[in-house]
């Protein structure tokens, strides 16, 4: 007898135990769901290529399968460009992208020789129609910041017409190169230069250069020169078309500079020689102007 009911009460035991873990894995399960990013559905096909308008550069491309294939435009940070790789492909397929302004999309892929559209908006979604516009990532490089507060400040700034420093520039040839301001928030410097183009030929920017030097070594070469890479940049554009401005802006880390060290922004014209270079000195850096004023 009681040996038939030590076997009916680890029976009992194990049932209760089972019931609690599916309980669990159900719950588990539930709160799961309520946190998925639901996808958007599109088609592509082989012999035409789909375009997707992102509201921000994108930073990260996954493709799920090999029946599809993408690339951003050369010159078009937040164009992506889409299509199959195989004709006919019957499987479902996904991709993900996430944006500059860490923001996540994710895409359900389904092949069609008639595709229902060829080109897409994405800052048309809707934040309440979309969760995947909901959610945000973080990038190593802002060290915990957001990525959207980010990415709204640096196209606030570029499109703002308040210049709140007159002594740094430099003008030869039509072409001015100004430090319109410098602007810090949550130890980060946003950096707003401005190029105007006051002839009739079109200013092609080649490169910028972000450098530290030593007074000593102004007049010579230095090979000790310190160049500093911005985290981000937010561009308009590089091509300076003539008779017209443009404002970009540079986000660093912030920092300061010994007395026997300057900071030299430079701009190299491609296929030219209208280069442009404008000095900042310390005392410039830490009249930093914060911008929890504006935001």
């Amino acid at each position: 007898m009681r040996i038939t009911f030590n076997i009916k009460l680890l029976a009992i035991v194990l049932t209760s135990f089972l019931s609690t873990v599916t309980a669990q894995d159900t719950i588990g399960f539930r709160a799961l769901y309520k946190a998925r990013i639901d996808p958007q559905k599109m088609q592509v096909t082989y012999d035409k290529t789909t375009h997707l308008l992102f509201p921000s550069p994108i930073k990260y491309v996954d493709l799920g399968s090999d029946y599809i294939t993408a690339g951003k435009t050369n010159d078009l940070e937040n164009v992506l460009r889409i299509k199959a790789a195989v004709k006919d492909f019957e499987p479902e397929t996904n991709f993900s992208v996430v944006t500059q302004d860490g923001k996540f999309y994710s895409f359900d892929v389904l092949y069609s020789p008639y595709p229902e559209a060829l080109s897409y908006d994405l800052s048309k979604l809707r934040t309440d129609t979309y969760k995947g516009n909901i959610s945000e990532i973080l990038f190593e490089e802002l060290k915990g910041d957001s990525s959207s507060v980010t990415d709204h400040i640096m196209k606030t700034l570029s499109e703002s017409s308040k210049r709140s420093i007159r002594h740094i520039h430099s003008k030869s040839d039509g072409i001015e190169f100004i430090v319109k301001s410098l602007n810090l928030y949550n130890g980060k410097f946003y950096f707003v230069l401005q190029i105007k183009n006051s002839r009739n030929i079109n200013y092609q920017v080649d490169y910028i250069n972000f450098k530290i030097t030593d007074k000593k070594n102004l007049k010579r070469t230095a090979v000790q020169d310190k160049i500093l890479y911005p985290l981000r940049a937010y561009s308009s554009t590089l091509n300076v078309k003539n008779r017209s401005t443009v404002e970009n802006v540079y986000l660093f880390n912030q920092f300061t500079l010994p007395n026997d060290q300057v900071l030299f922004i430079e701009i190299f014209e491609k296929n030219g020689g209208r280069h442009r270079r404008v000095k900042i000195k310390n005392k410039d850096l830490i009249k930093a102007e914060l911008i929890e004023k504006h935001f």
